[in-house]
């Protein structure tokens, strides 16, 4: 059972109908973690800010999902994980590449090096060494990119506290535990 309630697009009012409107528009319907946000639409405002700045960095919409779902794992945040596998699938994430991404890893190098900064950022906390650093840019990775990857995983980690925190019914297919390896 939720914890904090998703506002009934129908119902809302004010400031929180707009915003909701706004996204059952641009995406044809309204996530139940947006509708959870919608209890306070300055949150919602700055959810949706921040991810509209973030979709016109550097970083490729797959590269942003690939983050958004290590994050997610590394969080043990069920609706994201769900959530970003259906967004990574429609940017062209094959299944491969989404449990991949799970774990933290890609064929691609330089993928590999994001990936596995991401994952480090939120185990250690976002304290990282100079080889840290250093591999990143071993892999291509820019300074701008470094900044954008941080900013990706900040906002993945937003949304899987809020979870974590509304229990939020998941409305999206849900994806299969990882196999231990």
């Amino acid at each position: 059972m939720t914890r904090l309630p998703a506002i009934d697009p129908e119902t809302a009012t004010g400031q929180a109908k707009q915003l909701l409107d706004g996204v059952q528009k641009k995406l044809g319907f309204t996530p139940n973690i947006l509708r959870t946000m919608a209890n306070s639409p300055a949150v919602l405002q700055g959810y949706l800010n921040f991810s509209t700045a973030l979709s016109k960095g550097s970083l490729s919409p797959k590269l942003r999902e690939q983050i958004a779902l290590v994050v997610a794992q590394n969080n043990e945040c069920e609706y994201c994980l769900a959530a970003h596998a259906a967004i990574g699938r429609t940017v062209g994430l094959s299944e491969e590449a989404i449990r991949d991404s799970r774990r933290g890893e890609s064929p691609d190098a330089k993928e590999a090096a994001v990936l596995d900064f991401a994952s480090t950022l939120v185990v250690n906390r976002g304290w990282v060494t100079d080889a840290e650093i250093a591999k990143l840019r071993k892999a291509g990775v820019t300074e701008g990119e470094i900044a954008e990857i941080i900013a990706n995983v900040s906002l993945t980690l937003f949304t899987n506290y809020l979870n974590h925190v509304a229990q939020t019914e998941i409305d999206f297919p849900a994806v299969e535990a990882l196999a231990v390896a």
